[in-house]
């Protein structure tokens, strides 16, 4: 008989250090939807209560899609804050994805009914907020509020994607996402672009036409 998985437990430490340092709402940050080549790109900041566990929270991409929809309503039961924000495909093709990235962490920092004072961030870079912050490399998968805010973007922006592949049926944004698959390359040969896609990032494409 197999052994029972034991789920992943991902602790505050980072979190505690910071509140050592005189701070009192740490929000973690991540984002979901860099890569794509349509779409948003969306940023989630999280108030996780002090001390609190998590069972099963890690890194979005380590997560089945099933499993990351049953975790977001545990994330936002359980928090103490969260906000959402984004960056639409107009606003990536004018500023680029990095710019736009650092946009969409704003917006989500902003939307938290509960001000946060510091931020944690996923990666290696940040600017921007109207907080001080630090930047974690591979917090999503280490640092707890960010982890439960990667599951929060990556749950909203799918469920967007999905919600528009209904509007827009022959690119099959319900299977990819907006990522760049074969059959979204192909579906881009056939029918062009739609105004989900990211221009700058269909340049060859587009010059092709």
């Amino acid at each position: 008989m197999a052994k029972r998985k034991e789920p992943i437990l991902l602790t505050m430490d980072r979190e505690m250090e910071v509140r050592a340092r005189g701070f009192s709402a740490v929000c973690g940050i991540d984002e979901a939807g860099r890569g794509p080549l349509a779409g948003p790109v969306v940023a989630a900041a999280v108030i996780l209560p002090e001390g609190i566990q998590l069972p099963g929270v890690t890194d979005s991409k380590k997560i089945t899609e099933k499993k990351r929809e049953i975790l977001f309503d545990f994330v936002k039961e359980n928090a103490l804050a969260y906000g959402i924000g984004q960056a639409r495909e107009e606003e990536i093709d004018s500023i680029n994805i990095l710019q736009a990235t650092f946009l969409a962490m704003r917006r989500a920092v902003e939307a938290l009914p509960i001000p946060a004072d510091y931020a944690l961030v996923d990666g290696n870079r940040i600017q921007g907020l109207p907080i001080p912050a630090d930047t974690v490399i591979g917090g999503d998968g280490n640092v707890l509020s960010i982890a439960a805010a990667s599951i929060l973007a990556k749950v909203t922006r799918d469920r967007y994607m999905r919600d528009m592949a209904v509007q827009y049926p022959e690119y099959g944004f319900e299977k990819h996402k907006g990522y760049g698959t074969k059959a979204h390359y192909a579906a881009i040969e056939q029918y062009g672009i739609c105004p989900l896609h990211r221009k700058t990032f269909l340049k060859k494409v587009l010059n092709n036409k």
